[in-house]
């Protein structure tokens, strides 16, 4: 059955579909394969990539993961084009592989491209790998063309783990996660190792990084940007705890040339104090921004001007945008003038208000600016399916910022103590986990607490 399903699938789509211009050469050598030999790579696909449906948004998220695999054998590649091809478009088509990093540890795989007629795996590296009590299976499994390049540091790799602190057990472990990490050469990983020093008290914070964010430390390119970087940071005051942070976190912004991330940091002075910020308050500002939301480096200055440009376009006064640029953390960066705009008209729409009163409420719930719309209409959705009202919902902005799940949660469990919440305050409905755990304990306690106080004295009549 499988076997005529993909046989179906390849009559159908022609020669010419899979003669489109692509980065993968060795699609383009199987492609031209008789028909008998193109099944031969098809086989192997799963049942569940053409079965699983309800993945399909999961499978979308996660378009740049999957591209991984393209460049390391055909069958992968028509693997991972039967499998998009369920969910995207009715003909499939290959994708172009990206020209440049941009995703937290991806490490560029042409550089080890193996050939296309010899797939066959590094008996030396299996080997090495056994040695040290690695789960071969699972790299199989999950990242096979480690594997199969000629050149590998397994050993090399591992004594230099080791000559960290780490032990057998945590070797193993970081190879199974990132191993990628036996591709890296001794120095390499040496002058990634005296990178990172920079800002690790001693090797025993350092190993424990490397544990927990393997293919953050093992991404060992932009070397020069990343120490420029380092300095910069450390120029700027922030704590070395915090640059760690900002490694295993959000490495990509060590990538960038060191003058971009100046001009970003500029341009977010510039504007503090022309917003009315005083230079005292500055440095603590922008260290609390960057601290919160490090991703803002990845902007351009030009994007961030013209995002503060449209705030105040929209009467807002410069200290609101102050307020709004602290309540978002630096969140609105990532915004476009455009999609702010649809956010606010149709929260003008939904609630009927005028430009002042939509100030207010956005300065309230800046939910309401930084959501898009389609966002906005399913969480208001959610809301009013549960017989909460406009007017409760206006009273109350910030409940918006809360997902459908988290609300039919909580109203659940509301309910179950016989709190309407319907016809009561959406304030017991608001806030972060613990706000409502505190929120939700008060209306229990309250419940059971009994109709008198045995102990109060009665009040009689002589």
């Amino acid at each position: 059955m499988k076997k005529a399903l993909i046989l179906q699938r390849l009559l159908w789509l022609g020669p010419t579909e899979f003669h489109r211009p692509t980065h993968s050469s060795q699609a383009q050598a199987v492609v031209s394969l008789p028909m008998e030999e193109r099944l031969r790579f098809l086989i192997p696909v799963k049942q569940s990539h053409f079965q699983d449906t309800e993945r399909t948004a999961q499978e979308r998220g996660l378009h740049s993961t999957m591209l991984r695999g393209v460049a390391h054998g055909a069958r992968d590649t028509f693997t991972l084009l039967l499998a998009r091809s369920q969910h995207c478009n009715p003909r499939p088509k290959f994708l172009s592989l990206p020209t440049e990093v941009t995703n937290r540890g991806f490490l560029i795989h042409s550089t080890y491209t193996t050939d296309t007629k010899s797939r066959e795996e590094n008996k030396k590296t299996i080997e090495s790998l056994y040695r040290l009590s690695v789960d071969v299976k699972k790299i199989r499994r999950l990242k096979e063309w480690v594997l199969l390049q000629e050149v590998a540091y397994v050993q090399e790799v591992a004594s230099i783990l080791q000559e960290m602190g780490a032990d057998e057990t945590a070797v193993a472990s970081i190879l199974e996660r990132c191993p990628e990490a036996i591709l890296r050469s001794p120095a390499e990983i040496n002058a990634q190792r005296a990178l990172w020093q920079l800002v690790c008290q001693n090797e025993k914070q350092l190993i424990k990084l490397i544990e927990q964010f393997p293919e953050s430390f093992f991404t060992t390119g932009y070397h020069e940007n990343q120490k420029a970087n380092i300095l910069f940071f450390q120029e700027l005051g922030l704590k070395n705890n915090i640059i760690t942070r900002f490694l295993t976190s959000a490495p990509n912004i060590f990538y960038n040339p060191v003058e971009n991330n100046k001009k970003v940091i500029e341009t977010l002075q510039r504007n503090y104090l022309s917003l009315g910020g005083s230079d005292a308050n500055m440095k603590l500002w922008i260290m609390k921004l960057l601290s919160q939301n490090p991703f803002i480096l990845l902007n351009t200055s030009t994007a961030i001007q013209e995002n503060l440009e449209f705030l105040q376009k929209s009467e807002f006064s410069d200290q609101e945008v102050l307020q709004l640029l602290s309540k978002l953390k630096g969140f609105i960066f990532q915004l476009t003038p455009t999609t702010m705009q649809k956010s606010m008209l149709f929260s003008k729409n939904v609630f009927k208000c005028s430009d002042q009163e939509l100030k207010q409420l956005v300065l309230k719930c800046p939910a309401l600016l930084y959501y898009s719309v389609p966002i906005l209409e399913e969480r208001l959705g959610g809301l009013l399916k549960e017989g909460i009202s406009i007017a409760q919902i206006r009273e109350t902005p910030m409940v918006l910022e809360l997902t459908t799940q988290i609300v039919q949660y909580r109203i659940k469990k509301l309910s179950a103590l016989g709190y309407n919440i319907k016809s009561g305050n959406l304030e017991s409905l608001n806030g972060t986990k613990k706000d409502f755990e505190v929120s939700y304990g008060k209306i229990q306690s309250k419940k059971e607490r009994p109709m008198f106080n045995p102990v109060a004295p009665l009040n009689t009549q002589d």
